[in-house]
């Protein structure tokens, strides 16, 4: 969990430089007589933006890396610019460029599997990051390989090849949307892929003498995707960091913990939430329950009235993966039954089981009934990061000494605790 960082005045006024720099730097270019000034220009303002990073004050982690890899890709990029030939210009643009859309696009990734975050505007500009920069990447790829002449110039005609670009265009599309509406990790995996295929078919089609045509629009898309990872990057750090104002220790598990605690319980209570929902994980959570009632351990769910997203919400969810009515248990039913509880398993649920409830008057869910987890002897919770619930603040069971955290994808975590489970 990260420290709320504000950055110093003169690092606000260094990126405001640096920005204008970047506008300086566009103007320039767009005569043939200041051009080589306005790369200067713009190289300045861009190293400027970065150098300011390392002294900003914000903690970095893997900080060897990124000074390797910068090290690293200045050195190629240095040596391909000296030693290309003017003839060849337009394909190293071209693999440049497509290596500007690639970098978006993982970061659009990197930032979706790293922030917990529902905001429907982070996930809109994710897609679109991911589907224009796979494009740009792909197809930048393509157009490099034509100009390089290690594939034919000539258009590549595929049977059916119109209708199989329409089609990969429509899946990525819904794909796009399907994931805005309903985020899945395995969604955002196909979207990339589908973007990567889709680009590599729009460009087989044309021909060497258009390339250079092509690499403009790819180029526009790569600008495009760049900028739209810029947001992506400052919303992912908001929702990352919202409501949590200090570091303080947590304590992780694997799926292997997790099964261990699991398999040497009497009784185990699941409480489902609006992350089990997301990731459609209800019949692995039944499978888990099922082979723990196996083993003769007591196997109850909690309902809490509101949870997930609508009144009776987890109860759907869970008839859908066929859960017997009977372990299906309201808050008032089940609250008593906590105390006596060995292990309670709480999949994406947070503001319905956080003591702020009853603790804090200045917080927005004070007075609201909550599900007493906090009174079970353990407590593992199933996150994707230490995002707060849809309340905006933190809780308090999360840094329990008796509390264990199993980061991930709902749906794959209980998958990987079953199986260990099965070996217990």
């Amino acid at each position: 969990m990260s420290e709320t960082h504000v950055d110093p005045m003169w690092v606000q006024v260094s990126y405001l430089v640096a920005a204008v720099l970047f506008i300086l730097a566009l103007k320039s270019m767009s005569s043939p007589r200041t051009a080589r000034t306005g790369v200067l220009i713009g190289a300045i303002g861009a190293a400027l933006a970065t150098g300011v990073l390392f002294f900003s004050g914000i903690k970095l982690a893997n900080l060897a890396l990124i000074v390797g890899f910068l090290v690293v890709g200045s050195v190629l990029g240095l040596v391909a610019a000296r030693r290309v030939k003017m003839t060849a210009m337009p394909q190293l643009v071209a693999l440049f460029n497509g290596v500007g859309g690639g970098a978006a696009a993982l970061i659009a990734v990197v930032e979706y599997l790293v922030v917990d975050s529902d905001d429907l505007l982070f996930l809109i500009f994710t897609v679109a990051t991911v589907i224009v920069g796979s494009i740009a990447f792909s197809g930048s790829i393509v157009t490099y390989l034509k100009l390089q002449e290690l594939m034919t110039t000539r258009p590549v005609v595929i049977p059916l090849g119109k209708w199989i670009t329409i089609l990969v265009a429509v899946a990525t599309v819904v794909g796009g949307v399907w994931l805005i509406v309903q985020p899945q990790e395995w969604l955002l995996w196909a979207l990339l892929g589908l973007s990567l295929v889709f680009g590599v078919l729009f460009v087989l089609p044309v021909g060497g003498a258009d390339v250079p045509i092509v690499i403009s629009l790819l180029n526009a898309m790569t600008g495009l995707a760049v900028a739209a990872s810029g947001y992506v990057l400052v919303s992912g750090t908001t929702a990352g960091g919202a409501g949590s104002g200090t570091d303080r220790p947590v304590r992780s598990g694997s799926a292997n913990d997790v099964a261990i605690m699991l398999g040497f319980a009497g009784k185990v209570i699941l409480v489902p939430g609006y992350g089990l929902a997301v990731a459609q994980a209800q019949s692995t959570l039944r499978e888990l329950a099922d082979l723990l009632a196996e083993k003769g351990i007591e196997v109850d769910y909690a309902i809490h009235p509101v949870a997930g997203r609508m009144p009776g919400h987890m109860n759907v969810l869970l008839a859908e993966a066929n859960v017997p009515y009977e372990q299906l248990k309201e808050m008032d039913e089940i609250n008593p039954e906590f105390s006596a509880t060995d292990v309670v398993l709480v999949v994406g649920a947070n503001d319905v089981v956080n003591p702020a409830a009853r603790t804090d008057q200045t917080a927005p869910i004070y007075g609201m009934p909550i599900l007493d987890v906090d009174a079970a002897q353990q407590i593992v919770f199933l996150k994707r990061s230490m995002r707060p619930g849809f309340a905006g603040i933190e809780n308090e069971i999360l840094f329990d000494p008796k509390t264990t955290l199993l980061f991930g994808d709902a749906k794959d975590s209980l998958t990987k605790v079953v199986a260990a489970l099965k070996n217990v």
